[in-house]
């Protein structure tokens, strides 16, 4: 009866022991598809994070760009008023010097014209007093 019980023991701890085992067994296969199951979440929750940063790096450079875009507009845009207002300028300081010119011009045409008339004056006094002796 002893040795019986000590059979049955010895069966059930074998028994035991091999229930255990698979136990472990299942117990890693479940641990194992876990941290399949937490690497992939890991790896795709990285991939999302990697995304996101490259999405705001271009977000941050598309701004970026924009703003030097717009500076380099209002630089061209006073840069273009700035050469408008000289050009301006040269034209008025042009106009003016034209002007002067012209009008010198036109003092001594008038001069000459004076002088012309004052010759031509005198000499029909001279004939109108040459024609006045001889009557």
């Amino acid at each position: 009866h002893e040795r019986e019980h000590d059979r049955e023991i010895s069966e059930l701890i074998t028994k035991h022991e091999k229930e255990m085992e698979k136990l472990c067994a299942e117990l890693n296969k479940e641990q194992q598809h876990l941290l399949d199951e937490l690497r992939q979440q890991m790896a795709a929750t990285h991939k999302a994070e990697i995304e996101q940063a490259q999405l705001q790096s271009q977000t941050l450079h598309s701004l970026e760009l924009e703003a030097l875009r717009l500076s380099l507009n209002n630089m061209h845009t006073s840069q273009l008023e700035l050469t408008q207002s000289n050009l301006r300028k040269e034209k008025e300081t042009a106009l003016v010097e034209l002007r002067e010119m012209l009008n010198d011009k036109r003092a001594q045409e008038v001069a000459i014209l004076q002088s012309r008339h004052q010759l031509e004056w005198e000499k029909i006094k001279e004939q109108c007093l040459k024609e006045k002796d001889d009557l």
